[in-house]
């Protein structure tokens, strides 16, 4: 199998089949196309010519390498094709008997020594390989879509797989500029084996009416910085192919979060699949449009039918990094802040700190001098509580216990003014229990910010069944004004992020306790397989590992799920005192700082 894989066939030009062709003629390869449509063939090469006719108008290529990127293309409507390949990659509809008929057509055209591999991301390789003549040469080649700008490959190996084939795709993935990924076989490898259960948990949060499809998609967008949020990348990825690929992981796995949401089969069966037909959780413009148009759960501007409680001074209680933020946000917006802390030290301290903060913004030019001034002054720096007296709005940002927190506000209810609104920033305690300890808890919402407050745009707005209209809407509305983007949610665990977020880690740590995958290898594939900003353990080792644990037991207790019980892995660490980049040890080593 020692060859230099010149020549490879493509079979099934759909999206990822001429995108995977793309890249291969591209980098040199003679490329055999090989669809039963000659549709799907013309739509093949009229995307070739126009991508090439792109980077020539770019400047990127030349017309003379133009033309022999189109040459080395060639498309046939017949797996006889491919008896010169090399290697072939198979691209066909997610099926087992579709792709086991042109694995087994296969086996009589090409060579003894030619590498067959699936691009399935949802069937076993092994299954496909041991109906092949010769399952050592099959493996699995997971390209990502689009193909010619994502750069993650997983490399499948089942355990028929000869080393030699494996060596020679991820040679050929490497030659092509993109990141090759080992994995083994099982549903969904690494990137959709995480991916796609942090999506079906999302389109059940959709179903159960927790939150609006707007308000889940910006809720991941802006609370963990991806690029779409989960509703829109179901649509885009199609809902008939999601739920396709949680019906296999499922029959692997048996995990509850695994099993698709009913959603996804009533909108598969009744032919809303996404982008592709125009309708899925959104409506688009026409098929294949990517271009949302209003439908009937579309939010409508102006339709809030109640006036928020007018706002002018606001009460911040608590001395760390988020009540420091959450007092700088409201300063920087024109409220006057009390910032209230045990003692006057802790509070000059927290003051001392927005001092610093606001510093660093007018080093990078993003405030003045004079606004840095003003955002100051608007900032009371108290030692006690009674300072709230005349505050229109009291946030806390105190440690995340439920008795510390219920204590607060019980002292909050008796100096507050008859009014005004109580907010707790909690990420994960039950808002109406914190409500319950005061005698006004129709006063009491859930305002959880993000940390860095400064930075982060989402705010979860969390009413509980005892909220009142006129203080969910006093909060909507000053989200507004200190230029965050609030989002509606229950009073239940996790709320929206939290709740799609740690399980989605926790699982990403059971991959590794597995030994399916190394820590690089997961944070590789979902940073360029998933667009996310950070690998699940990057990002684990910032929150703190105990800080993770504790949400994922919250979680956990609430849902009463067994797959959402923490990873084993997880716990052990937190016991060993390893929890991340402030201990210098966390999944990894860190400087200490």
């Amino acid at each position: 199998m020692d060859t230099p894989l010149s020549t490879i066939a493509v079979v099934g030009l759909g999206t990822m089949g001429t995108g995977i062709a793309e890249v291969l003629a591209r980098a040199g390869h003679e490329v055999i196309g090989i669809d039963i449509s000659d549709e799907a063939a013309a739509r093949a090469v009229a995307s070739l010519e126009s991508s090439t006719a792109r980077a020539v108008e770019r400047g990127r290529i030349t017309e003379e390498e133009r033309g022999d990127v189109l040459a080395r293309f060639r498309t046939f409507d017949g797996l006889r094709a491919a008896a010169e390949a090399e290697l072939v990659i198979e691209v066909v509809p997610e099926s087992y008997e579709i792709k086991q008929q042109v694995f087994r057509e296969l086996d009589g055209i090409v060579s003894p020594t030619a590498i067959l591999a699936t691009g399935t991301n949802a069937l076993s390789v092994t299954r496909l390989a041991a109906e092949s003549l010769r399952p050592e040469r099959v493996l699995g080649l997971h390209f990502f879509n689009p193909a010619p700008a994502m750069k993650l490959v997983e490399v499948v190996s089942s355990v028929l797989t000869a080393p030699p084939a494996v060596e020679a795709v991820t040679a050929l993935a490497r030659s092509l500029g993109k990141e090759p990924v080992a994995v083994g076989d099982r549903p969904g490898f690494v990137a959709d084996g995480l991916l796609f259960g942090y999506l079906n948990q999302a389109a059940a949060m959709y179903e159960a009416n927790y939150a609006s499809r707007e308000d889940i998609d910006a809720a991941m967008r802006l609370g963990c910085g991806l690029p779409m949020g989960p509703l829109a990348l179901l649509d885009l990825i199609g809902i008939d192919t999601a739920r396709t690929v949680l019906e296999a992981m499922y029959a692997e796995s048996r995990d509850r979060l695994h099993a698709p949401a009913p959603v996804l089969r009533q909108l598969s069966d009744a032919g809303l699949t996404g982008r592709k037909a125009g309708r899925g959780f959104y409506t688009y413009e026409s098929p294949g449009s990517q271009t949302v148009v209003p439908d009937a759960p579309t939010p409508r501007e102006g339709a809030a039918a109640t006036a928020g409680r007018a706002v002018r001074s606001v009460g911040v209680a608590g001395s760390g990094t988020m009540a420091s933020g959450i007092a700088e946000v409201f300063a920087k917006a024109g409220y006057d802040v009390v910032l209230a802390a045990r003692g006057q030290e802790k509070a000059d301290a927290a003051k001392a700190r927005i001092a610093k903060s606001l510093e660093r913004s007018v080093a990078k030019g993003r405030l003045t001098a004079g606004a840095r001034d003003e955002a100051l002054g608007r900032i009371t720096a108290a030692g006690s509580l009674d300072a709230f007296a005349d505050v229109d709005l009291a946030v806390e940002a105190v440690a995340e216990d439920l008795a510390v927190k219920q204590q607060l506000f019980r002292t909050m209810d008796k100096v507050c003014r008859p009014g005004a609104v109580l907010a707790t920033t909690t990420s994960s305690l039950p808002v109406v229990a914190i409500a319950r300890a005061t005698s006004r808890p129709q006063d009491v919402i859930g305002m959880h910010f993000f940390n860095p407050a400064p930075a982060m745009k989402l705010v979860e707005v969390v009413r509980t069944v005892l909220t009142a209209d006129d203080v969910h809407a006093t909060v909507r509305e000053v989200c507004v004004e200190v230029r965050k983007h609030p989002v509606d949610c229950g009073d239940r665990a996790g709320f929206i992020v939290n709740a799609l977020l740690f399980p989605y880690l926790n699982n990403a740590i059971k991959m590794v306790e597995e030994h399916y995958a190394s820590l690089d290898d997961i944070d590789a594939a979902m940073k360029l397989g998933g667009g996310y900003p950070m690998g699940p353990f990057e990002l684990l080792d910032v929150v703190g590992l105990d800080v993770s644990l504790a949400i994922e037991k919250v979680l956990h207790n609430e849902f009463r799920d067994p797959g959402l019980a923490p990873a084993p892995l997880l716990e052990h660490l937190v016991a060993a005192g390893c929890l991340g980049r402030k201990t210098g040890r966390g999944f990894r080593e860190h400087a200490r700082r």
